[in-house]
């Protein structure tokens, strides 16, 4: 009980040397690749999530946003990959780190930002200040929609780290609540366990969807731009 909540949220270390290169590049691996004519279930399954997810996803793009397609797949792929190893026992979630969701955030938003003021500036301008503002309060509007513009990639990455975040620490209190009353109460434990129980295939719910709702919110702000 004495163990410090913040422990499993610490980069590791192997030899002194960062282990979150290694822990970031192993989830690739475990997406399973057929070499033969023929798929089996397991493949056939995940191919189908993928054409279901990048039609969803790019429903609404033009030619242009659709070229977008393979990056935001593979996002989402790694998001949701890199969420479900973090649930794994004495495992790290990347995604639990501020700064790499905002190495992810930022160049996605400025990517999608810079294709607008190339392709359409107009439109992209006419979003600082809509139409029919009254004059006085032109200056602070455009103020305000560039703080809100400036201030999407940073809600991109604090929304999913709060999340992931969030629920580890929720699973580890309860953890240890069910480890302490499994010395006093015995049907006590039972009840937490089976709470710790709905709570972890509720985390495994949420890993997804927030994988899911980080490539949408990416793909919106491509829509707005193209």
């Amino acid at each position: 009980m004495n163990e410090n909540l913040f422990a499993s949220f610490i980069a590791p270390t192997i030899l002194g040397l960062p282990a979150a290169v290694l822990i970031i590049l192993f989830p690739p691996l475990l997406i399973p690749t057929s070499k033969y004519l023929t798929n089996n279930r397991l493949i056939t399954t995940q191919q189908w999530l993928i054409k279901l997810t990048s039609k969803q996803m790019m429903a609404m793009h033009n030619t242009k946003g659709r070229t977008w397609s393979l990056m935001l797949v593979s996002l989402i792929i790694f998001i949701a990959t890199t969420n479900l190893l973090g649930l794994l026992p004495h495992s790290f979630t990347p995604t639990t780190q501020l700064s790499m969701n905002l190495a992810m955030a930022i160049p996605l938003w400025a990517g999608a930002v810079i294709m607008g003021f190339r392709s359409k500036i107009k439109n992209a301008l006419a979003h600082f200040l809509p139409q029919g503002t009254p004059t006085p309060l032109i200056p602070m509007l455009v103020i305000i929609e560039t703080i809100s513009l400036l201030i999407q990639p940073m809600a991109l990455a604090v929304r999913l780290t709060a999340n992931i975040t969030a629920g580890h620490l929720l699973m580890h209190l309860i953890g240890s609540a069910t480890l302490a009353m499994s010395t006093i109460n015995l049907p006590s434990t039972l009840i937490i366990f089976t709470i710790l129980i709905l709570l972890t295939i509720l985390e495994i719910a949420v890993a997804l969807i927030q994988a899911y709702v980080f490539t949408l919110l990416v793909s919106l702000y491509l829509h707005d731009n193209t």
